[in-house]
């Protein structure tokens, strides 16, 4: 097996001790079956990002964290990445303009659509009126907006066979957001709009029975934020797909923030994935690297090892430097950065050896700020398989200095 057991943690790849402390209080609270650490992962909010806590009866809000539904959809189009690349700087500057990213809408395309009539809304409706109607006004003026920090919009080419494909990355925005905190708010005795209190980095997880009435809602408000997620990620491949002239012949979507209902071991348990692929066998997965380095599409593989891992993978290549020690300190009266490790001009200079497009981006996104996604994928070998290599040759991101509370 190509994982270690430490203090009845699986660990893949070589284990970060912050992560693996927060792991190890993860494993330690409530009805836990078992606790993992996927290839990528790096500190989070009480569960480690990579951090996989499967459960017997409970969910958590804090597990599945604040970016509900987060996850990536990518789509083959019928197009070679050579037919683009001649015209690729005017795709990026379309890609730019017509899609909203950061904390604003550029345009005022407002998005209707059967998701608003969901009977699940009847949750928020039960917390209370202005609940409801905030919470969904939020949802209807961000829906097919992608937010800042590490969300994107690129274009790969299919380094097997020359085809173009389209990818994205976000989850739930300010509606996910406020979903987690309202529930933690209830959990802790508040308001469900209150000003939750930071979060403790290493604090242990939130846990809500799940049947429970607060258990309960929260999965069903959960699943409406996924749903949410899914169709923010549909809208902005539709909007790509429209700008090229180009139509999908395949796709993979998935969410990595998450809880699922799964069987294991013929027994019926919660498993909550903070920034991990579900990799069931034959299921399909869309792993992105940075904006310097390659993303693929996975299978699951049926193996003891896959098996091992509860059907969990890798969601990214995984940060070996925060935002800070990268971009420096922010002064958001000045809107000046000190203190940065990544200079702009490291930054550029990296992309444009990779020969990609880039458009916004913060030296906090640079490839220096993340592993090679290959050595994340080298530790999951008997668990996935690779199906298609993508290399970017378009980036599109929120500009540097966008402030957005919803971006992670």
């Amino acid at each position: 097996m190509a994982y270690q057991n430490i203090d009845g943690v699986r660990v893949w790849g070589k284990p970060d001790e912050g992560a693996l402390a927060q792991a190890r209080t993860c494993s330690k609270t409530g009805n836990v079956v078992q606790t993992l650490l996927m290839a990528d992962h790096h500190k989070g909010y009480s569960q480690p990002i990579g951090g996989v806590v499967v459960y017997d009866g409970q969910i958590s809000p804090s597990g599945v964290g604040y970016d509900i539904g987060c996850g990536n959809k990518a789509v083959r189009t019928q197009l070679s990445a050579a037919d683009v690349k001649p015209a690729l700087a005017r795709v990026m500057n379309d890609i730019a303009r017509q899609i909203s990213f950061g904390m604003g809408r550029i345009n005022n395309e407002r998005l209707d659509h059967e998701l608003f009539d969901d009977p699940d809304w009847d949750v928020y409706r039960a917390v209370g009126k202005a609940e409801h109607d905030k919470l969904k006004t939020l949802a209807r003026d961000q829906l097919g907006t992608v937010g800042s920090g590490n969300h994107y919009v690129d274009l790969f080419e299919d380094t097997e066979t020359g085809r173009l494909w389209i990818g994205n990355h976000f989850g739930s925005r300010g509606f996910g957001h406020k979903t987690a905190s309202g529930f933690i708010n209830l959990a802790a005795g508040r308001e469900f709009l209150a000003n939750a209190p930071g979060e403790k980095m290493d604090q242990p997880p939130l846990l809500l029975d799940l049947n429970s009435e607060l258990g309960d809602m929260y999965y069903r408000a959960m699943k409406l934020a996924g749903r949410y997620a899914y169709t923010g990620r549909d809208y902005v491949i539709r909007k790509v797909l429209s700008i090229l002239g180009a139509e999908a012949d395949f796709e993979v979507h998935n969410h990595h923030n998450y809880a699922w209902k799964e069987t294991h071991d013929g027994k019926e348990t919660v498993v909550v994935r903070k920034g991990a692929t579900p990799s069931a066998p034959g299921q399909m997965g869309f792993i992105g690297g940075s904006m310097g380095d390659i993303s693929v599409i996975v299978k699951g593989k049926d193996t003891a090892e896959n098996r091992d891992a509860y059907y969990s993978t890798v969601h990214g290549a995984g940060r070996i430097m925060s935002r800070t020690q990268a971009a420096g300190k922010m002064n958001w009266k000045t809107r000046t950065r000190s203190g940065g490790q990544i200079s702009k001009a490291q930054m550029l200079d990296a992309v444009q050896a990779f020969n990609v497009e880039l458009r916004g981006a913060g030296t906090d996104e640079s490839p220096f700020v993340y592993r090679k996604l290959q050595e994340v994928l080298d530790a999951h070998a008997e668990t996935i398989e690779v199906m298609h290599v993508l290399k970017p040759i378009g980036v599109c991101m929120a500009g540097a200095d966008e402030f957005d509370p919803y971006k992670d």
